[in-house]
């Protein structure tokens, strides 16, 4: 049996316990087209002396079809080799220097790693800032997405 204070402070918990879910739920996005859309979003602290980064991004998914093959197949295979995945992991932890990203990469030359470097710059994922490497605030979610997209595909999620 519980009293009308309890009853009372029950109510009001439940009442916060919704507006709170409420306001956490993200707004259903309208389809923008017939075939719908697709969409991420993240925000990530994993730069250090950055402050948070977000990103939100949401294409209507037949125009994604028609997205050009040349600039998405360019990024996708900058991502899609073990050593550059690698220099990547690191630099989403922030900036590096190459002798950080031949140890990260675990590479025997510079030489190595400037050929990786050269794809990764070239498809825009990295960017060179002085005599350091980083991933660009704008592109560290996408990456990251990329990353997580990948291993879905591949049944690698846990």
């Amino acid at each position: 049996m519980t009293t009308p204070d309890a009853d009372a402070r029950l109510d009001a918990l439940e009442a916060r316990v919704a507006a709170l879910e409420r306001d956490a739920a993200p707004e259903p996005a309208a389809p923008r087209g017939e075939a719908g859309e697709i969409g991420y979003h993240g925000t990530t602290r994993l730069v250090p002396g950055s402050g948070p980064i977000t990103w939100t991004i949401g294409y209507d998914a037949g125009a994604a079809l028609d997205l050009p093959a040349g600039p998405v197949a360019e990024v996708l295979a900058a991502l899609g080799h073990t050593v550059r995945l690698a220099l990547v992991r690191r630099l989403l932890v922030g900036p590096a220097g190459t002798g950080e990203l031949v140890e990260a990469a675990e590479l025997s030359s510079t030489g190595q790693l400037y050929h990786h470097l050269r794809t990764l710059t070239a498809a825009r994922i990295v960017e060179q800032d002085g005599r350091t490497y980083r991933i660009p605030p704008t592109g560290v979610v996408p990456v990251l997405v990329a990353v997580v997209a990948a291993a879905d595909l591949a049944g690698a999620l846990r």
